[in-house]
Parts: C-alpha cells; sequence; structure tokens
C-alpha cells in the first residue's frame, strides 16, 4: 500500500501539473493574436502537448480516486463498519 509520503508526493504531482496545465492554456490565450509561422507552429505543439497532459491529469486523477476507493474499503472492513453512521464515527474518532 501507498505510504503517507508517496500520496503526499503524488498529490503535490497533480497539483504541478494542474498548474502547468493552466499556465499553458493561459499562455495560448494572450499569444493567439500572433499569426507568423513560427508562432503557430509553436501553438500547435503547445496544443498537442496540453492535450496529452490534460488526458495524463485525467488518468492520474482515476488512479488516486480508485486507491482512496479501495483504502476506505480495505478500512471499513477491519474496523466492521457496516452503516454509514459508524464509517462516519470512526472517521472523527
Amino acid at each position: 500500500m501507498d505510504g503517507p509520503e508517496q500520496l503526499h508526493t503524488q498529490e503535490r504531482l497533480i497539483g504541478d501539473l494542474r498548474q502547468v496545465i493552466e499556465n499553458a492554456e493561459e499562455l495560448l490565450k494572450s499569444t493567439d493574436h500572433y499569426s507568423s509561422v513560427l508562432y503557430q507552429s509553436a501553438r500547435a505543439k503547445l496544443m498537442q502537448a496540453l492535450l496529452t497532459a490534460t488526458e495524463e491529469l485525467a488518468r492520474f486523477e482515476d488512479a488516486q480516486l480508485s486507491r482512496m476507493i479501495a483504502a476506505t474499503h480495505a478500512a471499513n472492513l477491519v474496523h466492521k463498519d457496516r452503516t454509514g453512521e459508524q464509517k462516519l464515527m470512526r472517521a472523527f474518532s
């Protein structure tokens, strides 16, 4: 199972990737008016990289969510939580 340090690193990576995507989107918006071939070529490459990064981010987030669900389910089994109330009370104990 993933340790707390590894989970923190993964969360930081996901946050960093989100920030890069936001910055790239802003760059694309702010350079839309440049029409030279050089700019348009660079913009096309950036758009492709942005698409790839967005898809990768979705995969990372899905994997992280799956791990969280599995860990919650395992904890519920270990602690024999049968009801939502039991799960909630354990979460705050």
